[in-house]
């Protein structure tokens, strides 16, 4: 006879089997993904200076020994938020721009209409993550630290849609001397755009977004449309060679 005292096998708690995850690691982010998501907003408020790793384990509810066991070092998070963001601006816009290198050589509309879409895409985009901006900007504040970052999760990137302008002026469908300062030029100023959105009222927002977007058509236009000198000859200087 069973003493009174035990527990019903039917009723014993189920034991984790080894490397089991927790219901709440199956059903949800995983505390690395939880980890960098407090990160990247708190790297993006305060930089790296102002965030400690147990800001971090705070926000995530773990603690500073956990987060250890993910990144052993502030450092190696920092740069871990970074792959993260340029993770998701790859997904979002590499389609944009193997339309663009494939749109090169034909020039014309064609070209103009994906450019377009490019810029509009890299603005969706930054409104629709704006930590990514300000993970930037603050980074940007030291010119000289960090610039492996810049090489490994920003200019991959651009440099794709730099080479394809220079394609393009190769083939003679555009006018373009310096499509290096072209593409830095439209990234710093979809920074400066989400800068101007976060410190806007809601009513100025959408004055902001409409502006600014008009404003980019005006640019890509003014640099590749119509009259804008396109296929008028072979004189093209190109100050950056394709690797």
């Amino acid at each position: 006879m069973r003493k009174s005292s035990e527990t019903p096998p039917d009723e014993r708690p189920t034991r984790r089997g080894p490397g089991r995850p927790r219901r709440a690691e199956r059903d949800g982010p995983s505390t690395r993904e939880l980890i960098l998501r407090e990160a990247t907003e708190l790297f993006a408020a305060r930089g790296p200076e102002g965030t400690s790793l147990r800001d971090i384990a705070a926000r995530v509810g773990i603690d500073v020994s956990s987060l250890h066991h993910h990144f052993p070092a502030k450092e190696a998070l920092y740069g871990a938020c970074f792959e993260r963001v340029h993770a998701a601006e790859r997904e979002a816009l590499a389609p944009l721009v193997a339309g663009l290198r494939e749109a090169a050589t034909t020039g014309g509309e064609p070209l103009a209409a994906v450019l377009r879409a490019l810029a509009d895409g890299f603005v969706d985009f930054l409104e629709e993550h704006p930590h990514t901006t300000f993970l930037w900007l603050r980074r940007w504040l030291d010119p000289t630290r960090g610039a492996g970052l810049d090489e490994a999760y920003a200019l991959p990137l651009y440099g794709e849609v730099e080479r394809a302008l220079l394609e393009a002026a190769q083939a003679g469908t555009v006018r373009e001397t310096t499509p290096h300062v072209t593409v830095r030029s439209l990234v710093w100023a979809a920074h400066g755009h989400v800068t101007a959105l976060a410190a806007a009222s809601p009513a100025d927002r959408e004055r902001e977004r409409y502006e600014f977007r008009l404003w980019v058509r005006r640019f890509l236009d003014a640099l590749y449309g119509p009259g804008s000198g396109a296929g008028d000859g072979p004189d093209v200087i190109i100050h950056r060679t394709l690797e």
